[in-house]
């Protein structure tokens, strides 16, 4: 059976208990990454799950908080003798500038490094990302500051599925990604331009009639985020809860 894990659950500020939001995807076969701030192989090994079923890294947009680890990845990956190709997917405004930064390293002048396959997604609707036999991907575009995608997973075993807004501000391409899904973990930075408040989120989570809200990418620096739950019940009537690191969702 796939799952959810969730590798961090912070905002851009960190705590000692929650590193920046990413996620994994975890089925028998494979695994898929979606971002990568910090170095997730940690996390990953813990759980232990095999390196080499890392078959996918998507890239949500180009901030630091979500992308500012993906070098050391990719190196320690290499270290560790990896050999198979990695499919690395995004939009061109992400991706472009993440093969900037490795060219900083010189990446494509390590010797025997594996394969790097990089998938551009357009800025459309529902878009396909992956198929894995045991989980689909869908990528929409979403409001943030900078090009951005919220995602969509299909799990094919269960027939459940899950929607991950990333950053945004409250959208319809949200609710119309989410239609449906068992669970939605949606970001709850605050109501700010490019973020949402965890009433928001309800909100969002009442439209799309999901069964259940997760918040994620909450303040967690110097506040208790548990009050976020309330307050995103004051708009939903499902459940709701706060995404923790190493927190894990079957589907």
């Amino acid at each position: 059976m796939a799952k959810l894990v969730i590798l961090g659950s912070a905002n851009a500020v960190t705590s000692p208990h929650h590193e920046n939001t990413h996620l994994a995807i975890i089925g028998a076969e494979n695994t898929l990454l979606i971002d990568s701030p910090g170095n997730p192989l940690v996390r990953l090994k813990k759980l232990g799950v095999p390196l080499e079923q890392i078959s996918d890294l998507v890239l949500t947009h180009f901030h630091p908080d979500h992308v500012s680890g993906v070098p050391l990845l990719l190196m320690d990956l290499w270290l560790l003798g990896r050999q198979s190709p990695l499919q690395i997917h995004g939009l061109d405004h992400t991706l472009k500038r993440i093969e900037q930064v490795l060219e900083l390293y010189n990446w494509s002048h390590w010797p025997g490094f594996y394969p790097l396959h990089f998938n551009r997604l357009p800025e459309e609707e529902l878009v396909p990302v992956v198929d894995r036999g045991e989980f689909r991907l869908f990528a929409s575009p979403v409001n943030h500051m900078v090009p951005n995608i919220g995602l969509r997973v299909e799990f094919a075993d269960s027939d459940k599925a899950m929607a991950y807004s990333s950053d945004t501000e409250p959208c319809q391409q949200v609710v119309r990604l989410a239609q449906g899904v068992d669970v939605l973990i949606h970001e709850a930075a605050g109501e700010a331009k490019g973020h949402t408040s965890p009433r928001q989120a309800g909100q969002v989570a009442r439209e799309a009639e999901v069964n259940a809200l997760y918040l994620i990418h909450y303040p967690c620096w110097d506040n208790d985020p548990q009050p976020f739950i309330a307050e995103a019940e004051e708009t939903f009537a499902g459940r709701v809860d706060l995404a923790v690191d190493l927190m894990e969702i079957e589907f």
